[in-house]
């Protein structure tokens, strides 16, 4: 049988040639590897092999499970020193170092899928780099039975490119850094269509911040193919030779529908070339001068004005040479110059300065018909309009600002004194914003203006008066003698040595004296005595350039009676001059009216008080309707316990109501007794401030500043946020509904001498309320505090509120001051004590507590009461509750029954009584019995009103049993269980 296996020679014939490597992988020993020997390897390895020697780049196998190694002579720099031991290595040992990032891609290829890797980097062992980058191709290679059995990879070291690529970028890095921190600005484009490859921060800022790069500059910046730049970029890039170009104009529209932007720049096209010397692209550099071109174009726009206002001598024609420099240098469609009737709220254009294809508007035109702007101008503020339609000062009249071609303006204003009386306009066709150099501009232009119009109207008026000076002397003269002679008024002159130098023939109408029996003598011996050192303090203030106004004397008429005379004066050099208004009719007049006025008043506070008692008496009868029904009805045999306790809720529930409404009669009266409590005025205003805000309305403002913190004082919680509403609806009928109310908190270390009484030392709190309102006249600052006294219109006000704040503030401690300023605004200021934080707390600990028992038994109450019925009805209602009472009938009584202090728990006393006060009573009994609770009752007390509870419990009438017993127990607690 014939034997069909091949015979390989000595030197199979798919191992010749391969060079070095050929003739190493003919001599080395395979036997001694799983791949054994040559002639028995399978035909796939072969022909891989076969292929590797014939190869030119880097050729590598990894074969069978192993991966045993084989490579061609183009593989050996990449091994390294690894060559030759690294021939029929396994791959793990030969790419130990690089194992764990080949295994995955070597098990890949194994399964069959081929891999491609371009500029992989591999830290490589054997070589003189530390990385090393390469190109492989890994392909999985198939045996006889279609299993993969080894992988043949095809690798190209980049290493070199990878580097050169990275110093190129590095280098674009450092020049891109060092285009970012250039002063001007840098792009390069590249290509015929001009490309964007870079653009430094300095030229992102003049286009505007666009995506750009890798863009066309005409894809990038559409608005430059028509402007012309895309042309000489082609006119560049076509000859290689550079642009440079200085001043140009750039407009900018970062987004369409946008306003544009001019931009001026410098700039130089550089044409790029490559070792050829063929154009590749165009850097561009330059700088942005758009500031610097704008302020030289508006300094030549100034000083073409200054050379036109030398040679113009007709306020009109100034006008309009001020109005055509503005509009041809800022390029707008109309400019002018008009005078303003500030009352008809008219400007007047004479002529004005129109732009090609707009029409003039001189002649009369309404502000109100063009929008509510007229109030900046007013108010001496420039209106800026930028578009017509999106600012709310004339979009319900745009239409008809852009029919005038005014859809943006400018009115800059130009006052003389405070006081409006022309405008200079710029009016735009379009939407436009303006910039802040521009108005500078307009600004400029405007004073120059004013400042040459008004010196050519003043040059006008001198010429005037030049003309008919000479005449006006000599009539002057006549006319001075006229009124010396027919003056009704006193004319004087007088040294300032008091003696008169000369006087008119008034003197003798007014006060009997002829001039002659005047001149020469002092005027101490025509004042009247009372007034003479008031005059004498005058007449040297007057001496000392010091000019009088309304100064008013009284001199003695010949018959001995006084006049009144208010007097003005001037001096000049030594002398005094000066004239007398007869003023004695007036003020009797005012004396009159003000008898009439007090007279008036008080009919108004009878009137007031007799509507106050009948409606105090129909309320009372009414609560008095309900009790009367209720205890008739309750006398009735057999009535249902449902039906009963139903008349005895009304009963109670109408004392109530009646206690409510003497409570109103006596904070009316100012003769309420406060319940103090420590309290934070600066958190009390917070809290308030939005119910406030509710009172005076959504047009005005109130601002609240805290100066100061934790200001506690001492007062009635009620009356004092009844006193701060009061100050505020006073504000804003001031203000008339608006304006700004500022209220404010802060520390005073004293009250000021406030209406004639002296001041007080010590903390208080100071709390203000400032409005802008219309002020409170000198005459009534005095009268504004008295009760029904009102400035308000009938039915707007009683005269009350300001009335119950001074009486707050006095029977708190305190006291309110107001200061005003007519047209101005009003400052109410309330003092109040301040406490101390530490006293405060101390209070507070010091309240006495301890369980009790809830019945009354056990507990012993001395009960003071002058009246017979409350005194029984008291200690009635003290023995049911179960406590022990004895009742006195007046202080002394009450103080004899105390001798033994431990008779008593508790002293239970009527405020007001014959002889001794229950205040005093209690205090006695402090000083007496300091450990020795006193609670005192009242409805109404003036001594309570006025001065306070002097730290007493205070309960007030009508009472109910629960509280009465409540209060009892709290402050009888800790001496009950003592006992």
């Amino acid at each position: 049988m014939m034997d069909t296996k091949p015979v390989f020679p000595a030197s199979p014939g798919f191992l010749s040639g391969g060079g070095e490597m050929g003739a190493l992988i003919r001599s080395h020993d395979w036997a001694a590897t799983p791949l054994g020997s040559p002639e028995s390897w399978p035909q796939a390895l072969k022909t891989v092999v076969s292929l590797m020697l014939q190869a030119r780049q880097p050729a590598y196998i990894a074969w069978g499970a192993e991966q045993i190694s084989l490579y061609n002579d183009g593989y050996i720099p990449i091994l390294g020193t690894k060559h030759p031991a690294g021939l029929g290595q396994p791959a793990p040992i030969l790419w130990a170092e690089i194992w764990e990032t080949l295994k995955p891609i070597n098990a890949a290829v194994l399964a069959g899928e081929a891999q491609w890797f371009e500029d992989m980097p591999f830290a490589l062992a054997g070589r003189d780099l530390n990385m090393s980058w390469f190109s492989c191709s890994y392909t999985p290679v198939r045996g006889d039975d279609d299993r993969v059995i080894g992988m043949f990879c095809i690798a190209q070291e980049t290493t070199a490119k990878v580097l050169a690529s990275r110093r190129i970028q590095a280098e674009r890095e450092r020049l891109a850094r060092m285009y970012e921190q250039a002063p001007g600005f840098v792009a390069l484009l590249e290509g015929p269509e001009h490309r964007f490859g870079l653009a430094n921060p300095a030229y992102m800022q003049v286009i505007g911040h666009r995506d750009i790069i890798g863009k066309t500059i005409a894809e990038a910046l559409p608005e430059v193919v028509g402007q012309g730049y895309v042309d000489l970029l082609n006119e560049v890039y076509g000859s290689g030779r550079a642009l440079r170009l200085t001043a140009a104009k750039y407009t900018v529209r970062s987004l369409p529908g946008e306003p544009a932007d001019e931009r001026y720049v410098d700039f130089v096209y550089q044409p790029l070339t490559d070792v050829t010397g063929a154009v590749t692209g165009i850097f561009v550099e330059g700088y942005d001068v758009t500031d610097r071109v704008r302020a030289e174009t508006h300094r030549r726009a100034l000083v073409e004005l200054g050379e036109r206002i030398r040679d113009i001598v007709d306020p009109d024609e100034l006008s309009f040479a001020a109005a055509e420099i503005l509009g041809r240098t800022l390029e707008v469609s109309r400019a002018g110059y008009g005078t303003v009737d500030k009352a008809a709220e008219t400007i007047t254009i004479v002529r004005d300065w129109n732009a090609p294809g707009i029409q003039s508007i001189a002649g009369v035109l309404h502000f109100r018909e063009y929008g509510s702007y007229i109030e900046d101008l007013k108010r001496g503020e420039t209106a800026v309009i930028a578009d017509a339609d999106r600012d709310p000062r004339t979009a319900a009249t745009a239409d008809m600002l852009k029919g005038i071609s005014a859809q943006a303006f400018i009115n800059m204003p130009v006052t003389e004194r405070g006081n409006l009386v022309a405008l200079l306009f710029l009016n735009h066709a379009t939407a436009r914003e303006w910039r802040e150099d521009e108005l500078a501009l307009v600004r400029g232009v405007a004073e120059r203006t004013r400042t040459a119009v008004a010196r050519l109207e003043a040059e006008r008026e001198l010429q005037a008066l030049a003309v008919a000076l000479e005449q006006q002397v000599a009539e002057r003269g006549a006319e001075y003698d006229r009124v010396w002679r027919n003056s009704r008024d006193l004319l004087v002159i007088v040294g300032a040595d008091g003696i008169f130098r000369a006087v008119n023939p008034a003197w003798t109408t007014i006060l009997g004296h002829a001039p002659d029996e005047v001149v020469g003598r002092s005027f101490l011996e025509f004042i009247w005595p009372e007034d003479a050192a008031l005059t004498q303090d005058g007449l040297d203030e007057a001496a000392a350039a010091h000019d009088l106004t309304n100064f008013e004397n009284r001199y003695r008429h010949k018959d001995g009676t006084p006049r009144w005379i208010s007097w003005h004066t001037s001096v000049e050099g030594d002398l005094v001059y000066a004239y007398g208004r007869h003023i004695t009719a007036e003020k009797e007049a005012a004396v009159a009216l003000a008898q009439a006025q007090d007279a008036l008043r008080q009919s108004q506070k009878l009137e007031a008080v007799g509507q106050l008692t009948g409606g105090v008496a129909h309320d009372f009868n009414n609560l008095l309707t309900i009790i009367k029904s209720s205890t008739d009805l309750l006398r009735k045999p057999g009535l249902p316990d449902e039906r009963r306790r139903r008349y005895v809720d009304a009963i109670s529930d109408t004392v109530d109501r009646a206690a409510r409404l003497t409570g109103q009669l006596l904070a009316f009266a100012r003769r309420q007794a406060l319940k103090p409590e420590v309290f934070d005025a600066s958190d009390r205003i917070r809290a308030i401030t939005d119910m406030l805000r509710t009172v005076v309305g959504s047009r005005i403002r109130i601002v609240v500043e805290m100066a100061s913190e934790h200001c506690l004082i001492e007062a009635d919680m009620s009356q004092f946020e009844t006193a701060l509403v009061n100050m505020v609806v006073n504000a804003r009928d001031a203000m008339n509904g608006e304006g700004t109310l500022t209220v404010r908190v802060d520390e005073a270390s004293g009250v000021p001498a406030i209406r004639g009484h002296r001041g007080g030392t010590g903390s208080f709190v100071a709390v203000s309320l400032t409005d802008t309102g219309a002020g409170i006249a000198p005459e009534e600052l005095v009268r504004i505090f008295e009760p029904f006294f009102t400035t308000k219109e009938v039915g707007k006000g009683t005269g009350l509120g300001l009335s119950q704040v001074y009486g707050f503030a006095k029977q708190s401690g305190g006291d309110v001051a107001v200061e005003s300023e007519v047209g101005r605004g009003t400052t109410f200021t309330l003092y109040l004590p301040r406490i101390d934080e530490t006293v405060a707390a101390g209070e507070t600990r010091n309240i006495p507590s301890g369980s009790a028992p809830e019945e009354g038994r056990g507990r012993r109450v001395l009960v003071v009461e002058d009246n017979f019925e409350v005194g029984r009805f008291s200690t009635q209602v003290l023995q049911d509750l179960g406590y022990e009472t004895t009742w006195a009938a007046n202080a002394t009584e009450a103080l004899t029954l105390l001798q033994g202090a431990d008779d008593f728990d508790v002293v239970f006393s009527d405020v007001v009584m014959p002889g001794m006060s229950g205040i005093e009573l209690g205090q006695e009994i402090r000083r007496r019995h300091p450990n020795l609770p006193v609670v005192l009752t009242s409805g109404y007390s003036h001594v309570l009103a006025e001065k306070g509870r002097h730290g007493f419990e205070l309960l007030q009438k009508p009472y109910a049993a629960e509280e009465l017993s409540r209060i009892l127990r709290r402050l009888t607690g800790g001496r009950y269980s003592s006992r």
